[in-house]
């Protein structure tokens, strides 16, 4: 009887254990891995980086220059199953390990909603602006005569690494509920 209640003890607090890991890690903080050279200098490849959630939680908008973990698959919906099974803990009993398959990707907020971005000159604009982006390292080789303009719900974001970054010039647009976290920890 005493073993039996000892077992129940353990077994309950592992438990509880495991759903405020989970509380945690879907509501206030998470860790990623950065997957490639497309934020360096800032960050480089397989760099452990711990992202806050609150803002995904909350659907709160990232500030200019935020380091940012986005759901690259912007043509789908996000549900907070997603967050739960994207959970690192969960992860380690599925087979399709999501974050190996490259859809999560760090990028720095360069666009809020309403903003026009430009890129001429080898240099990032802002609402007419040229941008002072002391975080790249070389110039950057894209051009276009295109203009941006954000959608409300949306950020626009790049990688430091600008000659070698898929971010929103490729993929598009970013859903503020794909922004899983904002990069506020070493």
């Amino acid at each position: 009887m005493k073993t039996l209640k000892e077992i129940s003890s353990w077994v309950g607090t592992f438990g509880i254990a495991i759903v405020l890991s989970l509380i945690i890690g879907v509501f206030v903080i998470q860790p990623y891995r950065v997957d490639g050279h497309s934020m360096d200098p800032t960050l480089q490849d397989q760099e452990r980086i711990y992202v806050s959630k609150i803002s995904h939680t909350l659907s709160k908008l990232p500030e200019y220059g935020d380091i940012v973990v986005i759901d690259s698959r912007v043509n789908r919906d996000r549900y907070l199953t997603d967050d739960l099974l994207e959970h690192p803990l969960l992860q380690l009993f599925m087979d399709n390990n999501t974050n190996d398959n490259k859809v999560f990707y760090v990028k720095r907020v360069l666009g809020k909603p309403g903003d026009v971005l430009e890129f001429k000159e080898h240099k990032t604009y802002r609402n007419g602006v040229a941008l002072d982006e002391p975080y790249l390292n070389e110039t950057m080789n894209f051009v276009s005569d295109r203009q941006w303009t954000v959608p409300e719900g949306h950020i626009f974001v790049m990688g430091d690494n600008r000659n070698h970054s898929s971010d929103s010039r490729e993929i598009g647009y970013i859903p503020l509920d794909h922004v899983m976290g904002i990069k506020k920890f070493p």
